[in-house]
């Protein structure tokens, strides 16, 4: 993923809770009782990090990310936790580590046919692969970005923004990418519902996500101008329940590989 700015820690961390309970759900699955090496791809601000470090602490636990704000972030909440700026796509580790644990990241790189089972192979034998990945492209919260994305305002600027995540593939097709490499292979899916403050409580959350892409290419006026139309058309769609919340439909993927 090449994005213009760097990503925001704070603004991803407004939602944390909701944000780390897939962690938690995928990390409940995972195989491997004492690891000695666990790598966090995609750490983010330290959420999930520190998830495995409570879970393993005997581990040797290593954060990985491309954003400078989160690893930042990540740091001055794990201070005792090494964090490293890397490229996920071409990452590679020094030595095979235990548990590789991937929580909402992969879907940003291309190419799952060839990256699964690389990431798979350089997993340690007996140890164990973690993916979750959204799931949501086909979702109103997705689809009313590319309707909002065609104004003519900013038409041509955004041809590309729907592109720079990757439609990730049905689970029986990661069971097939990594199941030679595996002694068991476990995918499951569980679509969230969120309650938030409204629509405008639905932009903030994906402002810090899937929303940057089509935002990063605006100037500061625009930018107030898409999440206003973009908010606005979210009413069709996520109404105000009974408790003043809006709920937002949030579907997941999750696989939980161990390695043969």
């Amino acid at each position: 993923m090449s994005l213009k700015e760097d990503w925001s820690a704070a603004t991803y961390l407004r939602f944390e809770d909701e944000r780390t309970r897939p962690s938690a759900d995928l990390l409940a699955r995972v195989p491997v009782e004492a690891p000695a090496r666990v790598v966090d791809l995609g750490c983010g601000p330290g959420n999930s990090t520190e998830l495995l470090v409570r879970r393993f602490p005997n581990a040797e636990v290593m954060g990985l990310d491309s954003s400078p704000d989160m690893l930042a972030a990540a740091r001055k909440r794990l201070p005792d936790v090494a964090f490293v700026e890397a490229d996920l796509a071409t990452w590679s580790p020094e030595r095979a580590p235990d548990v590789v644990f991937a929580n909402a990241v992969l879907q940003w790189l291309p190419d799952h046919e060839a990256l699964f089972p690389r990431l798979m192979r350089s997993v340690a034998p007996g140890g164990a692969l973690a993916v979750q990945m959204p799931d949501n492209l086909a979702e109103p919260s997705h689809a009313v970005m590319r309707e909002v994305a065609r104004d003519g305002r900013w038409a041509e600027r955004l041809a590309g923004a729907a592109a720079s995540r990757t439609q990730i593939l049905a689970g029986e097709a990661y069971f097939d990418l990594l199941a030679p490499f595996c002694s068991s292979v476990d995918i499951w899916r569980t679509t969230y519902l969120h309650p938030l403050d409204g629509t405008k409580a639905i932009g903030e959350w994906l402002k810090a996500t899937g929303l940057r892409p089509f935002l990063d290419p605006l100037d500061a006026d625009e930018r107030k101008d898409f999440l206003a139309l973009y908010t606005e058309r979210l009413g069709a769609f996520y109404p105000e329940r009974a408790t003043g919340k809006a709920l937002l439909r949030f579907p997941r993927l999750f696989v939980a590989a161990t390695r043969r």
